[in-house]
Order: structure tokens, then sequence, then C-alpha cells
């Protein structure tokens, strides 16, 4: 298939499409002397395992490191742990900026109090 039926069935646009392959995401499965690339059913597979894992929230650059792994092993096994060990990394990563931000809420509490109590003691003068 060429670039439009396949961006038709993968629900992609054909210039994300070229997007994924600059980024060595995808490959098509031949290319023609006149520049057009052609897709099989194995390059469909790839974008939609791809726009899984967008969904997962991977970024496209673990999206590059995982990618292979669910083509080299049959079971996906192998691919299943990586993303598991980056969503692990993710929440991890947001579980440290939400503790940061009640930090940093608690410091603007005290802060808005003290100026309130400052304004207060002002107008008493």
């Amino acid at each position: 298939m060429r670039i439009g039926e396949l961006a038709q069935r993968s629900g992609l646009t054909p210039r994300t499409i070229r997007y994924y392959e600059s980024l060595g995401l995808l490959e098509p499965s031949e290319r023609e002397g006149n520049g057009f690339r052609y897709y099989g059913e194995t390059e469909l597979t790839r974008l939609q395992k791809i726009t899984t894992l967008k969904e997962l929230g991977l970024s496209l650059e673990e999206i590059a490191l995982v990618i292979p792994l669910y083509f080299e092993d049959s079971t996906g096994l192998k691919g299943k742990r990586k993303v598991l060990e980056i969503l692990r990394s993710h929440l991890q990563e947001t579980d440290d900026k939400i503790e940061a931000l009640k930090q940093f809420r608690s410091e603007l509490r005290a802060n808005i109090e003290r100026i309130e109590h400052l304004i207060e003691e002002h107008r008493e003068r």
C-alpha cells in the first residue's frame, strides 16, 4: 500500500508517517525508483503499536527504545517489560513533582499568611 492508504488505515496523516520515518520509528517495506514508498501489514502493525505506546504516555524517544523489542520477540514480553520500567519511572517522577508542589503550596500559604498578618498590623496602627 502507498502512504495515503497507510495513513487512512492507521488513522494518522501522511506527514506524521513521514515524521516517524525521519525518526527511524518506521521504514517503508520498499521504495520505487520514482520515490514512492510502499508499506505492508507489518508497517501498519508498527504504527498501531506506536499509537498505543503514545497513548500510554511514552515519548517518541522512549518509543524508539521500545518498539524494536516488540518485533524481535514474538511474545512481546521484552517490549512490555521495558514499557513497565518506563511507566514506573514516570510514576516516580510524578510522585516527586507532586511532593515538590505540595511543598511549594505550603510555602505559598505561609507567605500569604505572613503578608496578611503584616497588612493587619499596619491597619491597626
